[in-house]
């Protein structure tokens, strides 16, 4: 993985940096992480929608008509990886409300690490829809890869996918299997253990999001 690929973008901005510490932290309570989460999507979220679409419409100001740009939200796609994409998904249409909503049930089998697909429910008229697709971790890389694959036979206009925290590992085996999707991302950690966490990491972000083990 080159550190100067324009694919991975890692966003450095101090307030992104300053929440993922804060939740990094293993005394961070569910209540905390939770909340630190959504206000980090959302952060990420701006830098993430940089090149969305605009078109100009004609508007009267209290003093006058002008001409302003306006996003068409309901062209967007957000696509939640479950369980854990769904604490990203909620910065981000805090910033976006208008965008539709896909939903892509995964699961890592405990000993092959390979993503197990239980639910996929994705909007109509994909193809009009440019997709972000959010998921707290990009570890293996095995669910984000299962997604995106599964995502493309929609024929979407374009795939980003967005997690807080990802490892060298992942960002590899990713572009490798979609070398067109855009990666977003607070950091690129060490490395995965045994087990497929990342390191150092911030644990299992499902657990920290809904108070699990």
């Amino acid at each position: 993985m080159s550190p100067f690929d324009p694919f991975v973008h890692v966003i450095d901005h101090p307030l992104v940096q300053h929440k993922l510490t804060l939740m990094r932290q293993k005394t961070a309570s569910t209540t905390s992480f939770r909340t630190l989460l959504n206000e980090l999507a959302m952060l990420m979220a701006y830098e993430v929608t940089r090149d969305m679409p605009t078109q100009e419409i004609q508007i009267d100001t209290p003093l006058e008509t002008m001409t302003g740009r306006v996003i068409d939200g309901k062209k967007l796609a957000l696509v939640s990886i479950l369980r854990a994409g769904t604490g990203i998904l909620d910065g981000f249409l805090s910033v976006v409300p208008g965008a539709r909503v896909g939903h892509i049930g995964l699961y890592r089998d405990p000993t092959t690490l390979q993503a197990v697909e239980y639910y996929f429910k994705m909007p109509k008229e994909m193809e009009v829809r440019d997709v972000v697709v959010v998921d707290p971790m990009l570890a293996t890389g095995h669910s984000a890869i299962a997604a995106i694959t599964r995502i493309k036979a929609t024929r979407p206009k374009s795939i980003k996918f967005v997690c807080l925290l990802t490892c060298p590992e992942g960002v590899k085996a990713l572009r490798e299997a979609h070398p067109d999707v855009h990666i977003f991302t607070a950091a690129i950690d060490r490395q995965l253990n045994s087990h497929g966490y990342i390191l150092p990491g911030l644990g299992d972000a499902g657990d920290r999001i809904f108070g699990t083990q």
